[in-house]
């Protein structure tokens, strides 16, 4: 079975020594006290680690079932929800006024991926709720949140998002799902959508669908489409629930992972449904909670992957396999654990790098958003906007390649289901289909997210990066190792900015050809500007005299090691960038 601590240290150190969130200048932060940030990871890592990681493995084996029309997830699932919900962990970040507990998304994150960690399967469960309630709150007039948010707030009631169809995945603007109007905010919804996450299950007692549609006579494609709270149940004007709604669960999904979370066809037959913002304005609502989908998406991989590393480290320590070299150049007298084998360094070292620095540019992010929504900063709620198809697909991208390095340190045991380090790969693989697959997250970063707002977002980022290497460095021992390699990593994506800007418009292809390329070069920039600054921040501290822990010697070594092994990849990416389409579409259809 895959073992799991919450790295808590790891948490603390982020939040107090790198983010300085008790120090910042925004609404509800002086609260957020090293004693009072401690308490409740710790109480939600208890609750996560002695409620959900024990079902965890069972429940993969067992997965959810539908019989007689009804959904029902593994043995314990109910329960071990219900003391989620007991225990308010539902409503961290949600507003006060609907029973939420108004905590920052930074800290709410991190809660985010100790559940994923433990259980993501049930922690879907609630992270699509999350989602509905942020998109009935933006969105919503005052009777659909007075009637919906308080229920999805404590998750009495969950939710979800209906968008794909069986003829059409991405292209929304094929969607074929009618809403006829039977008076101005109540339609007839008829159609069928699929991989339904937490479509129908046994944990709540309504489920409330936001489904994309089509009002007959609207604009074609995309501009033609608009939003739908559908709910299982309909609800009285007293809040009761009253006659089930006209939509059924056609069938489940047979899945690679994520076995204990039901991905449903609903098939919807006249069901009632209820206009969520304006007419023909669905996209544009519906990626509220696309956009928090996509970042918790991002975490959920990262999550996967702590919980492979913790575990191929125990054992790389365990296990007895193989005579190692010594420091004198001779092999040890009798075998030894594959730790001291020079190729498991190389794996866990990729590991722990990527893991630390991706966990300070999630968090780094969420605290750009907590400063654009509580302080309506426009820089930092933008630059957060850039990252996040950053967060989704760079971060699912390479996490699930983290689990499958877990999963061969482990060699033949890892590919034993006894063990649990198949269960993390299989369940980390969707974090790069689903939310929009990584292929559409890096289309939208360079079709999109770069011009957007006139392309100030990614100048804003640049403005940073180049502030921070333009500092006197704490120490001259990080000035080459790592200020140097950021210097390099900049201009390669600087080089790569000017080719989209001389190429883009008159052969969009030419971009469009590196778009997966460069959604990892910034990923790989984005997380060695975070390195960079933690142990600078690291330095500064053994520059004013403060002995460092192992805990801070090991940062500067990761860091090191980041700089060293992952920056250098940005070189090689801005020359296939810059390469271009010709070669890749050089070949005709038929020639493949």
């Amino acid at each position: 079975m895959a073992k799991y601590q919450a790295p808590l240290e790891e948490f603390h150190f982020l939040l107090h020594e790198y983010l300085l969130i008790s120090k910042k200048e925004i609404d509800g932060f002086k609260e957020l006290t090293p004693d009072f940030t401690a308490e409740i990871l710790r109480q939600g890592a208890k609750v996560a680690t002695e409620i959900m990681l024990p079902i965890n493995k069972s429940g993969d084996k067992e997965g959810c079932k539908f019989e007689n029309g009804l959904v029902t997830t593994p043995k314990g699932f109910v329960n071990a929800f219900d003391e989620i919900k007991k225990g308010g962990w539902t409503g961290l970040d949600c507003d006060p006024l609907y029973g939420g507990q108004g905590l920052p998304i930074t800290l709410s994150l991190i809660l985010g991926e100790i559940f994923s960690s433990c259980n993501i399967s049930l922690t879907i469960y609630k992270a699509l709720t999350h989602g509905a309630y942020a998109t009935i709150l933006t969105h919503g007039n005052d009777h659909q949140k007075d009637t919906y948010l308080p229920k999805l707030v404590t998750c009495e009631w969950t939710g979800t998002m209906n968008l794909t169809e069986p003829h059409c995945g991405t292209d929304l603007g094929m969607i074929k799902t009618k809403a006829e109007p039977l008076s101005d905010d109540e339609y007839k919804i008829t159609g069928q959508k699929i991989f339904i996450s937490a479509g129908d299950h046994d944990l709540s007692t309504n489920i409330i669908q936001l489904v994309l549609a089509k009002i007959p006579g609207g604009p074609d494609g995309v501009k033609g489409i608009s939003l739908f709270i559908v709910p299982k149940f309909l609800v009285k004007s007293d809040g009761s629930l009253g006659q089930r709604n006209s939509f059924s669960v056609g069938s489940i999904e047979q899945k690679m992972g994520i076995h204990a979370n039901a991905t449903c066809v609903l098939n919807y037959d006249g069901a009632t449904g209820y206009l969520l913002g304006e007419k023909h304005k669905g996209l544009q609502a519906m990626f509220t909670m696309m956009n928090e989908a996509r970042l918790g998406v991002g975490v959920q991989s990262l999550a996967l992957a702590e919980v492979a590393y913790q575990s191929s480290l125990d054992y790389s320590k365990e296990r007895i396999q193989g005579k190692s070299l010594q420091k004198d150049g001779k092999f040890s007298s009798d075998p030894k654990p594959i730790i001291n084998h020079p190729d498991i360094r190389r794996n866990l070292l990729d590991q722990k790098s990527f893991i630390e620095g991706a966990r300070a540019l999630t968090l780094w992010t969420a605290l750009l958003l907590d400063k654009g929504n509580r302080l309506s900063d426009k820089r930092s709620y933008g630059l957060a906007s850039l990252l996040t198809p950053v967060i989704k697909g760079y971060i699912s991208d390479v996490g699930f390649t983290m689990t499958v390095i877990g999963q061969q340190i482990f060699g033949g045991h890892g590919y034993i289901e006894e063990w649990g380090m198949s269960q993390l790969v299989r369940d980390s693989r969707i974090a790069m289909i689903y939310e929009g697959t990584n292929a559409i997250q890096a289309i939208d970063l360079v079709g999109r997210k770069l011009n957007s707002d006139g392309g100030e977002n990614i100048l804003y980022l640049r403005e940073l990066v180049t502030k921070f290497l333009n500092q006197k460095s704490a120490s001259e021992e990080i000035e080459s190792d790592f200020f140097d390699p950021l210097r390099i990593a900049l201009q390669d994506l600087d080089d790569v900015l000017e080719f989209f800007l001389d190429n883009g418009i008159k052969n969009p292809n030419s971009v469009l050809a590196g778009a997966s390329d460069f959604l990892h070069l910034l990923g790989i920039f984005s997380i060695g500007f975070m390195w960079v600054k933690i142990v600078t921040h690291i330095m500064e501290r053994k520059k004013a005299g403060k002995k460092l822990n192992k805990f801070l010697e090991a940062k500067i070594v990761t860091g090191r090691y980041y700089m060293a092994n992952a920056i250098p990849k940005t070189t090689f990416l801005a020359t296939k960038i810059k390469a271009g389409d010709k070669i890749l579409m050089s070949l005709d259809p038929d020639q493949f």
